[in-house]
């Protein structure tokens, strides 16, 4: 067994949790906000597309970046408007988003098919740091993305569960009755952590296109990364710093057919390895469906559920 290959597995983990840290986290205000946002994966497709012809065009991979997180918010937008405004079925409103998005992104992305961008996002240097016997490229191997996306994570945590503005978040999620009873807005709530939201996923696919990809194929470019960080957000608890160490187990899993394939390890069947993280995010997928197990799973209360005032 050829240490030098794990260790380089779990460096290229982390680099793919980034993506899923991002797209989840995105999730996760928008759902702990009372919203569900199905439509993650078409907001990634469309995010990484404009990303890369911005990116290519322009030269520039952080004014890529920068169009890839105002798309991302202005697809949560439509979304926002649809559910929180006009009371729309949020599950109808997000598959209808995955549906437009991934449309948007074949359309856009047709004559870049194949296209490898000119530029891409590279790791950081830290000197002799790096070296350092398996740490060094798990840690001080990653870009500046990689390392935003922990910290954004860990204020998330904090802003959530240590502020009074996270505590108003959580509450419209759980009880929106009680958080317009104390005079504020729960649809400019509920607007504003979706737009939060979109953003982050926004960064998370334009990230993916310019760090991990760099070439665009519209059926290989996500592969369903959009799915799995919404189950994530589900096996993490709505906990942003779950989600941190389950979007590197889900990143491992993902990468760990190619290690096996670079290992000339071929007892497990090649086709089930890649069908793991999908098959997990399934079954929190039925789970979050069924309404007795959304308190045991430690969903918001409210989570779906339009607030109507005369309701209360």
């Amino acid at each position: 067994m050829n240490s030098n290959i794990w260790i380089l597995s779990l460096a290229d983990s982390v680099a793919i949790a980034t993506t899923l840290i991002l797209a989840a986290l995105g999730a996760l205000f928008t759902e702990r906000a009372g919203v569900l946002n199905l439509g993650i994966e078409g907001m990634l497709l469309t995010s990484a597309i404009t990303s890369f012809l911005v990116a290519d065009a322009s030269g520039s991979i952080w004014f890529g970046l920068l169009l890839g997180i105002i798309l991302g918010a202005v697809l949560a937008g439509i979304h926002a408007f649809l559910t929180v405004v006009l009371r729309a079925n949020q599950i109808v409103s997000g598959l209808a988003l995955v549906i437009f998005g991934t449309g948007l992104a074949n359309f856009l992305g047709k004559p870049a098919e194949g296209k490898t961008v000119r530029t891409t996002i590279e790791a950081m240097s830290f000197g002799a740091l790096t070296d350092i016997p398996i740490l060094g490229p798990i840690v001080f191997g990653q870009d500046i993305i990689t390392y935003a996306a922990i910290l954004i994570a860990i204020v998330a945590s904090w802003f959530l569960f240590r502020t009074r503005l996270g505590l108003e978040v959580r509450a419209t999620g759980d009880d929106p009755a009680t958080v317009d009873a104390q005079g504020l807005s729960v649809a400019s709530i509920r607007i504003r952590y979706t737009l939060l939201g979109g953003a982050l996923v926004g960064l998370g696919g334009s990230f993916h296109m310019l760090a991990q990809s760099a070439a665009w194929h519209l059926e290989a470019t996500t592969n369903g990364i959009g799915w799995i960080a919404l189950s994530l957000v589900v096996f993490a608890g709505w906990r942003p710093i779950r989600l941190i160490f389950g979007a590197i187990l889900f990143g491992f899993t993902l990468q760990l057919p190619f290690t096996l394939q670079a290992e000339q390890i071929t007892f497990i069947p090649s086709a089930l390895m890649p069908m793991l993280p999908y098959l997990a995010t399934l079954i929190a997928l039925i789970a979050l469906s069924r309404p007795g197990s959304r308190n045991i799973l430690g969903a918001p209360k409210a989570l779906g559920t339009p607030f109507v005032r005369d309701e209360r």
